[in-house]
């Protein structure tokens, strides 16, 4: 990564950490809550559990034996979130050939930047922890032999803050594994295979259970918790009616909207620019070539689509407030956004290839011109 463009960006997301601490202090935000709850906490050990409660386990030690205050604690957050990108950049750049390009744009660069991806990641939350996790997670996995840690760190926060995104990941991992076109040894085939069928039994049972599932019976229950949860979401305004929807509009409202006619507020209409982005990066992929491509494809690309889809799918059954939408989304859109640079890498080696077969075949046919010339000279 050039040191210069890290220095801009560690800077851009320091700005929006203020940009958050700014809007707290007029706003309700769970990163208060967050604070005096832990600031109050008398045993840590109670606090090690999956989901909201581990965001407190994490602050505890800096807050009641460091004396850090909230402003420290967001700082503090802020630049965990900043990891998460710079893993994310390094995954990007390491996996591509090229610097695919937007209207001349480097489009990994924009993709960096988006406001969206560095507001809901900079403040004392779920948001920075797991984004965190996830950069340091896909990291790991792009060479797993020599990233021992990053997998390990990164799949223990994200599994500590949502353990789904650890299965859908795992889950990825070993499909993108097997049906990746890199040529490795079947047994090492088969080892990623195992280690993901007998991680995801593993968190299995933990994950039913901390979606508030029932075992025993889990799609009556799926259904009457979705019910659930979409009730409550659509209590906290902005509601959509995601019930009634079929699934490629359930798709589209969580990939792309808020969009301009429907933005419930002024931060609806910012982000209402990032989705026409998204809209636009999209419709990149919506070409007949890009079936060819994705058969063919590496596995950090399948993987990344298969996480994309399947945590795309499961939220769309219980998001149904477009300000809750927004902040799950951010978790995930570099998967997207990784598949559609990485198609249009693969098409422009296609091209730098078609350009090499012709010209080397304009180079043998002069060669036999010339070699027929002489013969007739002779």
């Amino acid at each position: 990564m050039k040191a210069g463009l890290l220095n801009q960006l560690y800077w851009y997301h320091m700005f929006f950490g203020l940009v958050y601490w700014t809007y707290a202090q007029f706003n309700r935000s769970d990163s208060t809550m967050y604070y005096y709850y832990t600031s109050r906490i008398t045993n840590w050990s109670n606090s090690f559990e999956e989901g909201t409660v581990f965001v407190h386990w994490l602050a505890y030690p800096w807050i009641n034996w460091f004396g850090f205050n909230y402003d420290m604690m967001m700082f503090l957050a802020t630049w965990l979130g900043f990891w998460g990108f710079v893993f994310f950049y390094l995954f990007f750049k390491e996996n591509l050939r090229f610097n695919p390009k937007f209207e001349g744009w480097d489009a990994i660069t924009i993709f960096m930047f988006l406001p969206n991806m560095h507001f809901w990641t900079a403040s004392l939350g779920k948001g920075a922890v797991i984004f965190a996790g996830i950069g340091f997670l896909t990291y790991g996995l792009s060479w797993p032999a020599k990233r021992p840690f990053h997998i390990a760190f990164g799949s223990f926060l994200t599994y500590m803050i949502r353990p789904h995104i650890l299965f859908a990941i795992l889950i990825g991992m070993g499909v993108g594994f097997v049906l990746g076109k890199e040529k490795v040894p079947l047994y090492q085939k088969y080892m990623v295979v195992i280690f993901s069928i007998a991680m995801s039994i593993y968190v299995y049972e933990d994950l039913i259970l901390y979606l508030g599932y029932d075992p025993n019976n889990l799609l009556e229950s799926f259904e009457e918790e979705s019910a659930l949860n979409r009730t409550r979401l659509q209590t906290a305004g902005s509601a959509v009616d995601m019930g009634s929807y079929s699934l490629p509009m359930k798709l589209f409202t969580f990939w792309f909207r808020p969009l301009f006619v429907d933005s419930p507020n002024a931060l609806g209409i910012a982000i209402s620019f990032e989705n026409a982005l998204y809209i636009y990066m999209f419709s990149k992929i919506l070409k007949k070539d890009f079936i060819t491509y994705i058969k063919d494809a590496p596995a950090m690309v399948k993987m990344s689509a298969v996480v994309f889809l399947s945590i795309s799918i499961s939220m769309t059954f219980v998001m149904s407030n477009l300000g809750i939408i927004i902040r799950q989304k951010s978790q995930i859109m570099y998967f997207m956004l990784f598949v559609v640079v990485a198609f249009m890498d693969w098409q422009k080696t296609n091209r730098i290839k078609k350009r090499g077969e012709i010209f080397n075949r304009i180079v043998e046919e002069e060669r036999r011109n010339r070699e027929e010339a002489e013969l007739v000279g002779g």
